[in-house]
């Protein structure tokens, strides 16, 4: 079983920048593919972001495409989200979450199943 525990969110203004982190332990990290997710109020969770367990493939959202950037750090166990040019409707508790077969590639659509517990980006108009 792996343990998530995300930071780096906060209060930030349209048009600036947050990096996430999401910091893995109890399992060989460097195997498994990672994804980054994101729930805003009254609506359901959603994909903002995969990467494949070597990190050579990522995966983003239309909605983030060419603003958020998906990196990881195998000897640190931990996966990035490099949030840029935020808007307003950035705003959700955001997640990482890791795959649960080993070797994956990135898929959106992959079986997530470790979570962790959230961190709340806030963009202001």
């Amino acid at each position: 079983q792996v343990q998530l525990v995300e930071s780096g969110g906060g209060l930030v203004q349209a048009g600036g920048s947050l990096r996430l982190s999401c910091a893995a332990s109890g399992r060989t990290f460097s195997r498994y593919a990672m994804g980054w997710f994101r729930q805003a109020p009254g609506k359901e969770r959603e994909v903002v972001a995969a990467i494949s367990w070597s990190g050579g493939r990522t995966n983003y959202a239309d909605s983030v495409k060419g603003r958020f950037t998906i990196s990881r750090d195998n000897a640190k166990n931990t996966v990035y989200l490099q949030m840029n040019s935020l808007k307003p409707e950035d705003t959700a508790v955001y997640y990482c979450a890791a795959d649960q077969e080993p070797y994956g590639l990135g898929s959106p659509s992959a079986d997530f199943g470790s979570w962790g517990q959230g961190t709340q980006v806030t963009v202001s108009s």
